[in-house]
């Protein structure tokens, strides 16, 4: 039986970029027709213009197709950070993706409280609730980043004890399986550099690179989902799964969507909270990291969840973005598949022009 067959889903943060990606996947049936999915959120602009979009949709498509996809969507205004509001939408509910997070490495920084109540306390309610009200509750998956990942950041330091919260909480609800899957950046995702770079080429530059040395693991949205889909399906209590993903530096991503329009890169400096490098898996790490196909699976670090079984690492040193860079044409067919190339170029300028300009 397909794993979302007549499930009923919450998606906490469900207006979100990776929720409305997750939620198409979902009402495709590729993993069962669930019965119902619950859009769960605190912004109650986003969810009126998602239900406007698919009704739009539906009426498209009404002689053509015959679900309905209203009929399965539930829209409900909540707050991870309420534990009344979310203890209520986890009633009926079989399987959770958390989604719902405060990511924003500068404003996590400047607001730390507010990233706390979010991406801790908002994650502790979850599991409070389905410990508390003894909520039959089959899968929990959770949404994590690599840089929870030896973290030096508010965003990266509160990620990291969500993980660790999910681990735990199969200790303590073992009916529920709770696991995390761990990513890079998620390309053109709200709030991501590659929609700046298009608004900064558009108005004639330059594209604000912080460091020329920087880099960072690039994952498409339909990636991410594709990590989300495999950790509900294959994971195991505790696990984090960790897709095997390209990396480049971000002066390189400029330069393949500058292309040859006459545009400058100015380097600005590291903005408060940033790495220079990502890392996915750390040292500490690899030694409890095996292969499952696409992915590595980092095996919980409390002993009582895992087996006597020996391990085969597949690591042996820490996985960076520092190591084995995509090239600059690798990088062009990745941004072409997903349709991040800008086309449109501005009438200001020449496009048979060549220069190009690092800022000091």
């Amino acid at each position: 039986m397909l794993p979302l067959e007549n499930r009923t889903v919450l998606i906490t943060g469900g207006t979100g970029s990776i929720g409305q990606i997750l939620v198409q996947r979902l009402l495709s049936g590729v993993l069962g027709l669930p019965r119902k999915i619950t859009i769960f959120s605190r912004d109650e602009t986003k969810q009126h213009a998602m239900r406007q979009e698919y009704a739009l949709r539906q009426r498209a498509l009404s002689e053509t197709s015959a679900m309905n996809p209203l009929e399965l969507l539930d829209f409900r205004i909540g707050d991870i950070r309420d534990f009344r509001s979310i203890a209520a939408a986890l009633r009926d509910v079989d399987v959770v993706f958390n989604t719902a997070a405060l990511k924003q490495v500068p404003t996590c920084e400047y607001f730390p409280a507010q990233a706390v109540l979010t991406n801790i306390l908002g994650v502790d309610n979850i599991v409070r609730a389905i410990h508390e009200l003894r909520l039959p509750i089959e899968t929990v998956v959770g949404l994590s980043t690599d840089k929870a990942c030896k973290p030096v950041n508010v965003m990266g330091m509160t990620k990291a004890i969500q993980e660790r919260i999910f681990t735990e909480a199969n200790l303590d609800s073992p009916s529920t399986r709770f696991v995390c899957v761990r990513y890079g950046n998620v390309l053109a995702s709200r709030g991501s550099v590659i929609p700046v770079f298009h608004e900064q080429i558009r108005h004639g530059g330059p594209l604000t690179i912080t460091t020329a040395e920087m880099t960072r693991f690039l994952i498409s949205m339909t990636q991410a989902v594709d990590t989300l889909c495999a950790a509900l399906c294959h994971a195991r209590p505790g696990e984090i799964y960790v897709p095997r993903i390209g990396s480049a530096r971000m002066v390189d991503l400029a330069r393949v969507l500058i292309g040859p329009r006459p545009i400058e890169i100015a380097l600005t400096g590291i903005r408060p909270g940033e790495k220079v490098h990502e890392i996915l898996v750390s040292e500490e790490e690899c030694h409890r990291t095996v292969e499952r196909g696409y992915y590595y699976a980092i095996l919980p670090n409390l002993p009582e969840l895992r087996d006597n079984a020996p391990i085969k690492a597949a690591l042996t040193n820490e996985y960076s973005s520092a190591d084995e860079l995509m090239t600059l044409e690798q990088l062009c067919q990745l941004l072409a598949e997903n349709q991040l190339l800008v086309d449109d170029v501005p009438a200001f300028v020449d496009p048979t022009s060549k220069r190009e300009a690092v800022a000091a």
